[in-house]
């Protein structure tokens, strides 16, 4: 099971905020790079990069931080967070990055979702952002009708491998994940999930890790590495003994 650690970008510093509420904002870092090393150098191999300015914009607003991450880490890449063009994709892919999430253009457009995965393929991930059962887009300020579930398997039709599933009313609180929401995605699927949203202890660790034959790939945390709630390296430790039994 992947871990992953999250950066969210806001005027190029890194900050969380608290159930997508940008009035609801903590910095932690004038320096992104800084911290992606420290990731890096605790063991990380993937990073979650979220331009929240993008996602607000329709447009990526912090691609130097991108760049710069990719230049001076071996970190494994995927961002979003504004990507609604072919070309704003094609850039951060062209640049580096590994993959290129979609979250908004995934609940409004799927003949665009389906081009860029005919074009990129599994370069494209496809975030799945909750909100009680609902779809959220536009940097979350905005939640559709649009069934969580229903989203997974519709664009599991026209070829997204990946999703990453958010509980949004979990995210920045450190209240533990939404192992409900997320075993429901995978067993109504048979898609591949990455779980994201209010995981702040081993033992959300450890119930996460038990869904890995479901079809959960990988995690991404945020806030509780930033508080020092848990740490990568003793994440680390507990999945390899998990993986040794």
């Amino acid at each position: 099971m992947l871990v992953i650690p999250a950066i969210d970008l806001k005027n190029g510093k890194v900050v969380r905020l608290v159930q997508g509420r940008y009035e609801e904002v903590t910095i932690y870092s004038q320096e992104p790079l800084k911290v992606a090393r420290e990731w890096q150098r605790q063991g990380a191999e993937r990073l979650h990069l979220v331009d929240l300015d993008g996602a607000l914009d329709g447009e990526p607003k912090n691609i130097a931080a991108l760049r710069q991450i990719l230049e001076n880490t071996q970190l494994a890449v995927e961002f979003g967070g504004g990507l609604r063009r072919r070309e704003d994709i094609a850039s951060v892919i062209n640049i580096g990055a590994k993959w290129a999430i979609l979250g908004t253009k995934a609940c409004e457009d799927s003949g665009f979702v389906k081009e860029m995965v005919d074009e990129f393929g599994e370069q494209i991930i496809v975030s799945i952002d909750v909100k009680l059962g609902k779809v959220a887009g536009r940097g979350w300020t905005e939640t559709t009708q649009i069934e969580d579930i229903d989203l997974v398997k519709n664009l599991q039709g026209i070829g997204v491998k990946t999703f990453v599933y958010t509980d949004i009313s979990r995210d920045g609180t450190l209240s533990g994940c939404n192992l409900e929401g997320v075993k429901r995605a995978l067993e109504a699927t048979d898609a591949s999930i990455i779980y994201s949203g209010g995981i702040s202890t081993m033992q959300d660790i450890e119930n996460l890790k038990a869904l890995e034959q479901q079809g959960l790939i990988g995690i991404i945390i945020g806030k509780a590495l930033y508080e020092e709630k848990i740490h990568l390296t003793q994440i680390k430790k507990l999945l390899e003994k998990r993986d040794e039994n």
